[in-house]
């Protein structure tokens, strides 16, 4: 199947399917290019996600304008965005009208309340999802009794990446900081770390 088409396609899934917004559109875009089609490594989506987030717009427009330029060049993009954005214009623009109509009706409220637990839960497995991927960037052997897999899970965490995500939320939910400014010192932070292990390799 031409590349172009398999984008389209897939964001356009995407689009159709991502109830709540771009943060819970994040599953759905892992499980497409991440496990379905394989254009991206798990690291390499974390850093999608932190592009997105750091860039102007919807994080799914902005997720789906970055994969399609990485795979298939600026044509990928166009394709990838078209995908992502159609569905949405077509549905809101029938939702609005229909809500409009038939906004008292029961059946429409008792909808849209069913609905709110599972776009918790799908913002909530994206979250997950990224954290763990942050944290322990190699994959694990889960076995044995629950000390033995702790041990192992503490072992292999990423010890830095886990005091950067500590520092971030005291500075987001504590001081009440800008995501932005948060993201930017964290870059901040490795750059530094890692500079500095160039210049002193003898200690780590």
């Amino acid at each position: 199947m031409n590349i172009y088409l398999q984008l389209f396609i897939s964001f356009i899934q995407i689009g159709a399917l991502s109830f709540g917004g771009g943060y819970a559109a994040m599953p759905l875009i892992q499980q497409q290019v991440v496990t379905l089609h394989g254009w991206l490594s798990p690291a390499e989506f974390t850093d999608l996600i932190t592009i997105s987030q750091m860039t102007p717009g919807p994080i799914a427009i902005n997720s789906a304008t970055f994969v399609g330029t990485r795979i298939a060049g600026f044509g990928g993009a166009v394709a990838a965005t078209v995908g992502c954005v159609l569905p949405s214009c077509l549905l809101v623009s029938l939702l609005a009208w229909a809500y409009l109509k038939y906004r008292n009706l029961t059946l429409i409220q008792q909808v849209l309340t069913a609905l709110r637990p599972a776009v918790i839960a799908m913002i909530a497995s994206a979250g997950v999802s990224i954290l763990v991927t942050a944290l322990w960037p190699q994959a694990i052997t889960v076995s044995g009794s629950l000390s033995q897999i702790l041990g192992t899970a503490l072992r292999s965490a990423n010890l830095r990446a886990f005091l950067i995500f500590l520092g971030a939320m005291v500075l987001l939910v504590r001081f009440k900081r800008n995501p932005i400014q948060v993201m930017l010192l964290s870059g901040v932070v490795e750059v530094a770390y890692q500079l500095a292990m160039r210049a002193l390799p003898g200690i780590a």
